[in-house]
């Protein structure tokens, strides 16, 4: 929450906004409902991966009604702070307004995994679990603070 008691606009980029930025706004809307108010976006939007929304529905999140954006159509929402949740993506990364601090934190790409079905699925499953432990430490792992501690933030600190 900021010092005006609303909640934080975050915003993850990624280069397809398929997988991971989809996954990271739909575990913001399930466990931080009211604190942050997520978005995602792309710099080179692919649509929805259906094995980034089969793994998020396995976890109770659904997130089918997402819809994969270009980072353009948000360029003038004054967000707290922009994770790129990718390396292409953070090189690429448009100019937000306001006091944006731009965050990198990457996951594997698991639109990238090979091997059978199974093998693929578990890569998924893995990163889907890696980005709800990031989401869990929200918003004190943006600021430094210690987990745990009221988790009121104020802008510009």
């Amino acid at each position: 929450m900021t010092q005006d008691n609303l909640p934080l606009k975050i915003l993850f980029l990624c280069t397809g906004n398929s997988c991971r930025s989809q996954m990271a706004e739909g575990w913001v809307r399930a466990l931080k409902a009211g604190q942050i108010e997520a978005y995602s976006a792309g710099v080179d939007p692919k649509g929805m991966h259906p094995l980034a929304v089969k793994v998020m529905a396995e976890a109770g999140v659904d997130i089918s009604r997402q819809v994969s954006k270009h980072a353009d159509t948000l360029k003038d929402m004054p967000f707290d702070f922009v994770i790129t949740v990718c390396d292409q993506a953070r090189e690429s990364c448009p100019l937000f307004p306001g006091k944006a601090k731009k965050v990198r934190r990457e996951f594997e790409d698991p639109a990238a995994a090979k091997g059978t079905d199974e093998e693929i699925l578990a890569v998924f499953r893995r990163v889907r679990d890696q980005i709800r432990d990031f989401v869990t430490g929200l918003p004190c792992v943006l600021t430094g603070l210690p987990a745990g501690l009221p988790e009121t933030l104020t802008k510009g600190e």
